[in-house]
């Protein structure tokens, strides 16, 4: 396979939202960006891009929305994940990222699996990685916002072959530079493209950041609206993954051929120093 045939053009969109009913506008900014950049195949939104924060906006997926994001989709002719939206799912609430192929298919849910305690009230965690072959060119995975805060998720995706995580984001908050260092480490110890999209305006904080796969910076978003529209070279990931980060550390191989037991994953195991810890409540 060629490595032209493994480049990929992706528009990550970092939006001016309001906590309020985006849908009009979130589907006028996915067709501008098409028409402005012919050569994108994907479009990313941010986490909770549609309505903001608040439980009370769950809707059961398929919904109306949903079934617009796959109109949409399919007359553009590309790849949608439009950042993520709660799902109510009987008596539970899942904070969930749908991945909608060029024929408007939702082929998979991605469901949170690390809800933003205590804040993210009312929102049941998932269970499930998510990982998804865009054909001829590789395989993708979905994770969202607060997830990463949790190496253990960023490594299973590599483990079940991610080349490129999906990282829709709303952050507001002062730890924005945090997530930023976060971001640039999961893509350097797992050598792949992380694009970690954030929202703007009442939303979020911006500083939108892709990464590639030995922790180079592709963009770095200011804190105003940007379309962040990139190319991205998947068989880079293969070459850096075999031959070493930079030519040196094979980190994958290591963990792969790897015998050590780690404590935490035993059968049972508790940790004394986290139960410590208390209860996982907002600080008072």
């Amino acid at each position: 396979m060629s490595s032209n045939r493994r480049s990929f053009g992706i528009a990550a969109l970092q939006l001016k939202l309001d906590e309020a009913d985006n849908l009009e506008l979130l589907l006028q900014k996915i067709q501008r960006t098409k028409l402005r950049y012919p050569w994108v195949r994907m479009i990313v939104l941010s986490e909770l891009a549609l309505r903001g924060v608040g439980a009370q906006h769950a809707r059961e997926l398929p919904s109306a929305e949903e079934e617009a994001f796959c109109r949409s989709a399919r007359e553009l002719g590309v790849w949608l994940v439009p950042g993520s939206m709660y799902e109510k799912c009987g008596s539970a609430v899942f904070n969930t990222t749908p991945v909608i192929n060029p024929a408007g298919e939702v082929i998979a849910r991605y469901r949170k699996l690390y809800p933003f305690l205590p804040y993210e009230k009312g929102v049941t965690a998932g269970d499930q990685f998510v990982v998804f072959d865009v054909p001829e060119v590789g395989r993708f995975a979905v994770s969202i916002c607060y997830d990463m805060w949790f190496p253990e998720t960023t490594r299973a995706m590599a483990w079940l072959g991610a080349e490129v995580i999906i990282h829709p984001t709303k952050t507001d908050t002062i730890d924005r530079l945090d997530e930023l260092s976060i971001v640039r480490a999961s893509a350097s110890m797992n050598q792949c493209y992380v694009v970690d999209v954030n929202s703007a305006g009442q939303q979020g904080v911006g500083r939108s950041i892709i990464v590639g796969p030995e922790g180079e910076t592709i963009h770095e978003a200011s804190v105003e609206e940007e379309i962040i529209a990139f190319e991205i070279d998947v068989e880079r990931v293969a070459r850096v993954r075999t031959r070493g980060m930079k030519g040196l550390g094979q980190t994958l191989k290591s963990f792969r051929d790897s015998r050590v037991r780690y404590p935490q994953y035993e059968p049972g195991a508790v940790s004394p120093a986290l139960e410590a810890l208390g209860e996982l409540k907002v600080p008072e």
